[in-house]
């Protein structure tokens, strides 16, 4: 792992690239026309309930087999690559879902959907930590990440704001162009990421890591070759070893699956409302409005303790019942407060993982919390289902909230920690 033993200034040039890059590349990810509306597509298309909720299975499905071992690459060949892969196979799946319309061209959209997100989940905060790690800044991670979180929900709603009239007036084609293009700026924005690689560990392979001599900026896109399993076993074993670090890992999906599975249904609860489908890209807006807050509040909400964590969770857990249960389109200003929640803890939660971490399979181990993720998530989607066909959507999204406040609890009773364990802690163990 590098390190610098000199902090850089926050507006020093490494610092900069870095934070506009992410900033850039956190926006254009997100700034996606048919997020508000591609579940419209679905029933517009003819989908049951049932059939949408076996597409996003899909959806995880894929990211549970591809998430750990795309990490482990990003860790033996290069971070920045999968980052600007993955945006490219997102358009070809968004292309195929509107010129081909149909379960078939959605599943297969999904399993380029989800391959794009397990290139990017752990390469990212991987790639972003090490980085400022070395300019002497890893404590503003937490902050960065929810500044970034933030530039993305921001994109997500100037998409929602943007898609009601772009819709109206000229359809799911249009809103599928505006997506497939702001794929491909992502992607190339991607390129602009820096990217300084410690040397390889002795047999991790030639791919393990870029600048043999700690100081240049590598081209990151080599061959892993046997570096990749390498790679993965040690950040495997990193987690067997750490108990800290296992719990951390169990954080991040514990906290992230529930609200972020359930996001997917957001426009269907809006339309349950009575609310025109005109009227719904504008609703969920007040839900990002929400979600970026809690983004926005990650730098300060560090000093939160275990307990304060768990009383963060419990609230949204309440608010998310409360909000979804009134079936009105004001009660969706709870849900908005309830996704803020959420979104705030689980980059404390990501943050906490990152400090655990000390070895070299950053990405890995991230993409370990990222499979755990999409595991819960899956089982989230298969549960909804028959939830949401025998009683309303705002029902099923009342009940959802249980394991939530489940988490909280447990989160709550645990052991008091070591100092350094918490949520708020600054240092690792």
């Amino acid at each position: 792992m590098t390190h610098s033993p000199v902090r850089a200034p926050v507006g020093a040039p490494g610092v900069r690239r870095l934070t506009t890059t992410l900033y850039g590349y956190a926006f254009l990810d997100e700034f996606v026309l048919l997020y508000p509306v591609y579940a419209l597509l679905f029933a517009d298309t003819g989908l049951s309930v049932g059939q949408t909720s076996s597409l996003f299975v899909i959806w995880s499905a894929t990211g549970v087999l591809l998430e750990v071992p795309s990490g482990a690459w990003a860790d033996a060949v290069s971070r920045r690559l999968p980052l600007w892969l993955g945006p490219l196979l997102g358009a070809a799946g968004f292309a195929l879902w509107v010129l081909f319309p149909s379960y078939g061209a959605f599943a297969a959209g999904f399993v380029l959907w989800g391959a794009r997100g397990a290139l990017g989940s752990g390469a990212l905060e991987a790639l972003v930590y090490e980085e400022l790690e070395r300019l002497g800044a890893a404590d503003r991670y937490a902050r960065l990440m929810g500044r970034a979180h933030a530039a993305g929900q921001a994109a997500a709603m100037t998409a929602m704001a943007l898609a009601g009239p772009v819709f109206a007036a000229y359809g799911y084609p249009a809103v599928g162009a505006a997506s497939v293009l702001a794929c491909l700026l992502c992607a190339a924005t991607a390129t602009r990421f820096p990217e300084h690689r410690a040397p390889a560990p002795a047999g991790a392979g030639a791919g393990a890591g870029a600048d043999s001599d700690g100081g240049g900026e590598g081209d990151g896109d080599g061959d892993g070759g046997e570096g990749w399993a390498a790679t993965l076993r040690a950040g495997l074993a990193e987690a067997r070893r750490d108990r800290s670090v296992r719990g951390a890992l169990l954080l991040v999906p514990a906290v992230a699956a529930v609200w972020g599975a359930l996001d997917e249904y957001t426009p269907l609860l809006a339309r349950d409302t009575g609310a025109p489908d005109a009227a719904i890209p504008h609703l969920l807006m007040v839900i990002w409005a929400g979600v970026t807050a809690g983004s926005l509040l990650a730098g300060p909400a560090e000093r939160l303790g275990r307990r304060g964590f768990a009383a963060l969770l419990a609230a949204s857990a309440l608010a998310l019942a409360a909000g979804a249960g009134a079936g009105t389109p004001a009660g969706l200003a709870l849900v908005a407060l309830a996704f803020g929640g959420f979104q705030l803890a689980t980059v404390l939660a990501d943050a906490r993982l990152q400090r655990r971490i000390e070895g070299t399979g950053r990405a890995t181990l991230t993409s370990v919390a990222g499979l755990g993720t999409e595991l819960a998530t899956i089982a989230v989607y298969l549960t909804y289902a028959p939830l949401a066909s025998a009683s309303a959507h705002g029902t099923a999204f009342a009940l959802l909230a249980v394991p939530c406040l489940v988490t909280a609890l447990l989160v709550a009773v645990r052991r008091r920690p070591r100092a350094g364990d918490s949520v708020a802690a600054v240092s690792r163990r």
